[in-house]
């Protein structure tokens, strides 16, 4: 009786052993069809992207090819919308984009801003950036006029105080829904500078944070206007910090090359990772990059930007008009130094002097076609991006 006990005890074990190791290789085999199930999905998805990105760039090169060395300049400027001549100085001068500002929103309806609007888009042989800085709080366009919205814009210091991120969340999408309904592919923000003193000029403008918190509100603003497919521009690099008002005088930062890279840079870092389209430069001189330059002409600072912090998007100069700016260099050769510093878009009044001096740079080799053709790149690239080319 104990001889057969054991021989039954020793079976079982052998035939739960064999279900055991059939189990095993069971779960091996359904892990390793799962794997390959999982690699073939991502095989897909990266082909697909892959081709998708390859198309796009062929559609670029296709427009580029297919473009004038005039066609080309204009491209490069994104200009306040003129007070006459609006729709003929597209087609004149083959802009890039248009900038509304407050006298553009006056007496407008939605009815016949919309329509404005796409009489811009008409005249234009390719797609206009429309832009219009909308900020919120004290620096907004649309919102200023009830007709077009029905309250004003509210700070980013006013929706955080109300309700974190998740209402800086909610507004931008909101407020971006809005600008589309318009026309308004880019609303020129957000605020990336981190400003501690309140009586600073942008301190207002700012989310009012220090630097982690100034990166996450950044953070959250692209991420949200991605969603929308309306472009975000982080502003004013390499960050305005407690500085003076470049708009009315020529400002010089003495902060250091590490005080920088410990504050400042940082929130432009967050936008860069987080997909951010663009970013304007500002008219400060920033004595630890460029004693010698404001920033928006600075090729110095233009290294920095691409290089250390690694931004491959569209970089775009501050208004030229502004008084730290205008104030160096004449409004004739300031187009010309911007490109040449490494800007691919500028924001310009002046842009009837400044084309016909860039067309003369390209011939004389001051400024060459191969550049031109890299900064335009970037502008129709961000244009295929916000669903604006086929």
């Amino acid at each position: 009786m104990k001889k057969f006990l054991m021989i039954l005890l020793t079976a079982t074990v052998l035939v739960l052993g064999g279900f055991f190791i059939l189990n095993l290789f069971f779960d091996f085999t359904n892990d390793k069809n799962e794997e390959k199930q999982t690699a073939q999905t991502n095989q897909s998805e990266v082909k697909e992207s892959t081709t998708a990105s390859s198309e796009a760039h062929d559609t670029i090169k296709d427009t580029l090819e297919k473009m004038t060395v005039a066609e080309k300049v204009g491209q490069l400027f994104f200009v306040r919308v003129p007070e006459v001549n609006q729709v003929e100085d597209i087609k004149t001068y083959h802009l890039g984009g248009y900038v509304l500002f407050g006298r553009d929103m006056e007496n407008e309806t939605k009815e016949s801003l919309t329509t404005k609007i796409k009489s811009y888009q008409s005249a234009s042989k390719i797609p206009l950036l429309i832009g219009s800085d909308e900020e919120g709080g004290t620096v907004t366009r649309l919102s200023q006029n009830p007709n077009l919205v029905s309250s004003p814009f509210a700070s980013p210091q006013a929706l955080y105080a109300a309700g974190g991120f998740a209402a800086i969340k909610s507004d931008t999408i909101s407020k971006a829904k809005i600008l589309r309904e318009f026309g308004i592919n880019a609303g020129l923000f957000p605020i990336a500078d981190v400003a501690t003193d309140p009586n600073a000029f942008i301190y207002d403008r700012t989310i009012g944070l220090d630097a982690a918190g100034t990166s996450e509100y950044v953070t959250t603003v692209v991420k949200a206007l991605a969603t929308e497919k309306s472009g975000s521009t982080l502003k004013h690099f390499p960050g305005y910090g407690n500085n003076r008002d470049s708009h009315v005088e020529i400002v010089r930062d003495t902060r250091t090359l590490k005080e920088l890279r410990q504050t400042d840079f940082l929130p432009f870092k967050a936008g860069i990772k987080a997909g951010a389209d663009s970013v304007l430069v500002s008219h400060n001189i920033i004595d630890s990059i460029d004693q010698t330059k404001p920033a928006s002409i600075s090729k110095a600072v233009h290294d920095v930007l691409r290089h250390e912090l690694g931004f491959k998007g569209v970089i775009m100069t501050d208004d030229m008009d502004m008084a730290g700016l205008a104030d160096f260099i004449s409004q004739a050769d300031a187009g010309l130094a911007a490109l040449q510093a490494g800007n691919d878009l500028i924001m310009s009044s002046s842009y009837q002097v400044q084309i016909p001096r860039i067309l003369a740079a390209l011939k004389t080799g001051e400024y060459s076609e191969e550049e031109l053709d890299t900064a335009v790149s970037r502008v129709l690239t961000w244009k295929q991006e916000l669903g604006l080319l086929p």
